[in-house]
């Protein structure tokens, strides 16, 4: 059966699929459009099922700051390359407008939630079978202030890194300059609080304890040990006494506090952290692609 080349074209400017594909599927569905889209949509699922198993560990990440809502994303892509597709693109953008808007717990709640009558679930599914690489919503997380705190975020220029805080206080540029900090220094813990009941014993047992303290005077004591814990929590990755990044003679304690910020919480994604890659030989990636064909 001969196929209409002006459906060819249409087809494949609304499906975004391959010559051949719609080929096919305009022969399988006697040049009835709408058919051929169901038709390419059917066999687009089965090949986006065969690549759910694979890894996805490139992407991007994007902080999104709504009036005072605040969302983190991580979008994955199994290569670099696709991550700078325009269709990924273009689901990302998507996302950063509607997610604020979606109320979620966790990500599978997510992934079942709507946008334009289909579920995001759904989008990276069929944007799997169009792209030819597995799509997958990795995590996200939503902060929402009340009135009394803000949030901020930053998202670094490589999308590769992302921060979102929120905090007591209303200064939401000094809050994103925090965020800035957390997404370069990437600090292990927001607060000492956050170390071990037993770690935390062992440095103020120590310190207390130290044989310089003994021959000062209390006042002097005091600021010995306070230099000494400052010391200590920022060698182990606490970010309140980090050095700010912005003005370094001060703690990111010290910036927050002399712009009436109190730090609440704070979510830092980077792209494909704890995913283990896979590793194959040129050889094989090439057998797994054709046998996806």
């Amino acid at each position: 059966m001969s196929v209409d080349l002006k459906k060819i074209k249409e087809l494949r400017e609304r499906t975004n699929s391959g010559f051949l594909d719609v080929k096919n599927a305009l022969e399988a569905t006697n040049n009835d459009i709408e058919k051929a889209i169901e038709w390419l949509q059917e066999k687009g699922i089965v090949k986006a099922a065969k690549k759910a198993g694979r890894i996805a560990a490139e992407g991007i990440v994007r902080a999104v700051i709504k009036d005072n809502i605040a969302v983190i994303f991580e979008l994955n892509s199994e290569t670099d390359f696709v991550a700078k597709n325009q269709l990924f693109l273009d689901f990302a953008k998507l996302l950063e407008e509607e997610l604020p808007k979606v109320n979620f717990s966790n990500i599978e709640d997510l992934l079942e939630q709507k946008i334009n009558g289909k579920t995001i679930e759904e989008y990276t599914t069929d944007l799997t079978a169009k792209i030819g690489e597995k799509i997958h919503l990795r995590r996200a997380l939503k902060y929402e202030a009340k009135e009394d705190e803000v949030v901020a975020g930053y998202t670094h220029a490589n999308n590769r890194i992302a921060t979102i805080l929120i905090a007591k206080g209303h200064n939401q540029e000094a809050l994103r300059h925090v965020a800035m900090h957390i997404a370069a220094l990437n600090p292990a813990h927001l607060f000492e609080t956050c170390l071990d009941e037993e770690e935390l014993k062992e440095i103020y047992e120590r310190i207390n304890n130290d044989p310089k303290l003994a021959s000062k005077p209390e006042k002097i004591q005091v600021s010995m040990k306070s230099g000494m814990l400052r010391k200590e929590f920022n060698e182990r990755g606490v970010l309140m006494y980090q050095p700010f990044v912005m003005e370094e003679s001060k703690t990111v304690q010290q910036y927050l506090t002399e712009n009436k910020l109190q730090l609440i919480d704070a979510t830092r994604f980077e792209v494909g952290e704890g995913i283990e890659k896979k590793t194959v030989d040129f050889a094989t990636e090439v057998a797994e692609q054709m046998s996806l064909k």
